[in-house]
């Protein structure tokens, strides 16, 4: 098979969608990341185009990448403006990147309606271009841009774009699905014409995924010739998107047996995939194919028991080798495999003190009952833990509530006040702290953890990272009953936790709680108990 050459999109096109920004140190970091898992060109922007693209290039020129190139990105000469005289191709023929991709349009459309030029003209603007940067030493790839739409319009024309970029030196053309429209058996098709019409040149493809086949598309357009697929990760980018490039390496390696990594740098797509959202402050997609939280996770009781008796069963790849792992994920719907899966890996031994069969079955009873009051434990992996070690007698409390009250005061000039007050128990000792916070929960959270940092002082180091609210009886409106999921971390792992109540604030209670006894659970965490300091002068004492 033909080697196949991925060009990642993401710190370009990429941040054409909504919301996607990053700072030219975060670009950086995600360059070696992608340089880490393979990827041969890294497309990094129109540089000096804005202070932080130069900023970026700047950096960038000091790196020593050991897989991929850095790729500068630009546009045709201007209409009336010689190659040698245009602004952008003199930036690009500076710049220190060794690869030049350069945009111009091979739709008729587009040549009259936004280029405003001559037909002629345009086929101009593209050989002078390519001859420019060529004769500067730049590698150089056309982005013939609407091209599918472009050979509907005027196949000729659509191909002469191409004909006359690899006349002038590009060493690829690259087909762009720009408007994101075309459809899998239409890429094919007219793929197949290029590779007809110019059997020597070499073909890359560029969907985006306004009709939902941008991977789709890129995956033909592989069958039908194309040695270079570009994407972004995760799929980000204008309007819908571009294709997925996770998606992509995982299908050309897994299914249609190209070989574009090797099987190390394979497993750290997941890695890398977080490591991007992370990084763009961005939820990850937990249904994403192969990558997502979700991709190899099992819900209903006899999916569950099938991949425990062959994983094949349920899992159309084993999900290490992408770096991702199975998942148990506990409802209503769950079955007994699935609970004695997560007993065994919180080390609750079934059958030991926790009845066999009769734990199991407590537990899903327990389950089925909170999940109709509005719980949910698909993402509150730390509070289902708890639940089992509840009913298996297994269960740590980390103190005894007394009780707790919150207090918001705002003042005619708007502003807030907010006191948390908590009365708690430990060793028989009673502790009262109050605290202040920016609201309900974050005051609470604070006098909690002053209370209990004396004898956990391990627990400073669990932050809360996310914070959700749903409402469960929307008719009801502010008297709705409510369902809280915060997710907790302490620098080595993450955790989900749940509560529901009628009170926002008593349901959030519920999970701040349960984020903290999770980390301190017998389950090899190593969260030390200190003494309470009264205690510990006793026995201080006691040893002189």
């Amino acid at each position: 098979m033909a080697k196949i050459e991925l060009y990642d999109a993401t710190l370009r096109d990429g941040m054409g969608g909504a919301g996607m920004t990053l700072t030219a140190q975060e670009k950086l970091r995600v360059v070696g990341k992608l340089d880490e898992l393979g990827v041969g060109f890294i497309e990094a922007g129109f540089p000096a185009s804005n202070p932080k693209e130069l900023e970026l290039f700047g950096m960038l020129a000091e790196q020593r990448l050991q897989h991929a190139q850095i790729v500068a990105f630009g546009m045709t000469r201007r209409r009336g403006v010689k190659a040698q005289k245009d602004v952008g191709l003199g930036v690009l023929a500076d710049s220190f990147a060794p690869v030049c991709t350069i945009v111009g349009k091979s739709s008729v459309l587009h040549v009259q309606k936004v280029v405003r030029a001559s037909n002629k003209e345009n086929l101009a603007m593209i050989a002078d271009s390519v001859a420019f940067l060529v004769g500067k030493g730049k590698r150089v790839l056309f982005d013939a841009e609407h091209f599918f739409d472009g050979f509907e319009l005027d196949s000729a024309y659509a191909l002469q774009t191409l004909r006359v970029a690899v006349e002038s030196g590009a060493e690829r053309v690259v087909l762009c699905d720009t408007n994101g429209g075309s459809l899998p058996g239409r890429v094919r098709d007219v793929v197949g014409a290029v590779r007809e019409a110019l059997p020597k040149a070499a073909l890359g493809i560029h969907t985006h995924n306004d009709s939902g086949c941008a991977v789709a598309n890129t995956l033909v357009a592989v069958e039908a010739g194309a040695t270079q697929v570009q994407g972004t990760i995760n799929g980000i980018g204008e309007r819908t998107g571009n294709a997925n490039l996770i998606t992509i390496i995982a299908d050309l390696q897994l299914k249609m047996g190209h070989h574009v990594l090797p099987a190390k740098r394979l497993a750290r797509l997941t890695d890398a995939a977080r490591f991007v959202d992370e990084t763009l402050n961005r939820a990850s997609d937990a249904s994403q194919p192969y990558v997502g939280r979700h991709a190899f996770a099992h819900k209903a009781g006899m999916h569950a028991s099938g991949v425990r008796a062959d994983p094949a069963t349920f899992e159309h790849v084993s999900p290490a080798v992408v770096g991702n792992s199975t998942d148990l994920l506990i409802s209503e719907l769950s079955g007994r495999a699935a609970i004695t899966e997560k007993a065994a890996a919180a080390g609750i031994a079934v059958g030991d003190g926790a009845d066999g069969n009769g734990f199991v079955a407590r537990v899903l009873a327990r389950v089925k009952q909170l999940e109709h009051e509005g719980f949910q434990f698909e993402g509150a992996d730390a509070s289902f833990e708890l639940l089992m070690r509840r009913e298996a007698g297994r269960y740590e409390p980390l103190f005894r509530l007394e009780s707790w009250r919150v207090l918001v005061e705002q003042n005619a000039e708007g502003h807030l006040d907010t006191e948390a007050t908590i009365k708690l128990w430990h060793d028989d000792r009673r502790y009262v702290r109050t605290a202040e916070g920016n609201g309900p929960v974050n005051a609470l959270d604070n006098a909690l953890r002053e209370a209990i940092s004396e004898f956990y002082p391990k627990l400073a180091d669990v932050e809360l990272v996310d914070y959700k609210v749903r409402l469960l009886e929307t008719s009801h409106g502010t008297g709705a009953v409510t369902r809280v999921h915060i997710d907790s971390q302490d620098g080595q792992s993450t955790w989900g936790t749940t509560g529901v109540g009628e009170n926002v604030v008593a349901a959030s209670w519920q999970a701040l709680v349960d984020a903290l006894e999770y980390r301190v659970q017998p389950a090899g965490r190593g969260v030390a108990k200190a003494k309470p300091k009264a205690k510990a002068a006793k026995a201080a004492r006691a040893r002189r």
